[in-house]
């Protein structure tokens, strides 16, 4: 193999490890989430079983992830899922895993890991795509190697949410900020109200305080 075809590889392999080190941060943060309400062991199933079909999933998308940004409401789905996972979690958060009821189980935590990744994945699956230049191996080695990736930041977050109830607001907040986004940026969206950025920031900033005021109301209430 001559080298400089070696050097090439070598490049746009490690051009794939830094993309999803720079873009997995919101993936595990809603798996983390997701996850939340399971005992130890189901969480751990759960997010290896997630991720690993959101990374065979994404595989497939990545070969076709030019046409995906051109389908309408896939991406404002995605962000309304990412909203409500955040209310959830919020509502729960006075409450400690083991005592969480049947929201807790294990293939809704699944089924929601895998939804929420794919359509939080659009953009990030056409970084992927471009840096192995087509090149289906690279997509395939690229995407593989953010599965141990994403299964240590989840697990890690997961274990901060339950020693720091704060640290599950602050997730809240992110993740209202993705949802936001998400919304914002769907084609259907943008062909119809060509939101600027201030405005898009704005939507975001709004999507922020009603997760936070709805999930803390919620956690209340439960709590009483």
């Amino acid at each position: 193999m001559p080298s400089g075809s070696l050097s090439q590889i070598l490049i746009d392999g490690l051009s794939i490890v830094l993309i999803d080190l720079l873009l997995a941060g919101d993936n595990a943060l809603v798996i983390a989430m997701a996850v939340r309400a399971l005992p130890a062991r189901q969480r751990r199933i759960a997010i290896m079983s997630g991720a690993g079909a959101a990374v065979l999933l994404r595989i497939g998308l990545t070969i076709v992830a030019a046409q995906l940004l051109n389908v309408e409401f896939l991406k404002m789905i995605g962000g309304a899922l990412v909203i409500w996972i955040a209310i959830k979690v919020l509502s729960d958060a006075g409450a400690k895993p083991h005592e969480l009821p049947a929201r807790g189980r294990l293939l809704q935590a699944i089924w929601l890991i895998v939804f929420a990744d794919i359509t939080m994945s659009v953009d990030n699956v056409l970084a992927v795509a471009g840096a192995a230049h087509g090149s289906i191996p690279m997509i395939i080695f690229g995407l593989a190697v953010s599965i141990p990736l994403v299964v240590f930041s989840s697990n890690l977050i997961a274990t901060l949410m339950d020693r720091y109830p704060v640290v599950v607001y602050i997730g809240g907040a992110i993740l209202g900020r993705v949802g936001g986004e998400m919304i914002m940026s769907d084609p259907f969206v943008e062909r119809t109200l060509h939101p600027s950025q201030a405005i898009t920031w704005l939507v975001e900033a709004v999507v922020i305080v009603i997760i936070l005021a709805v999930g803390r109301f919620l956690c209340r209430k439960q709590a009483a």
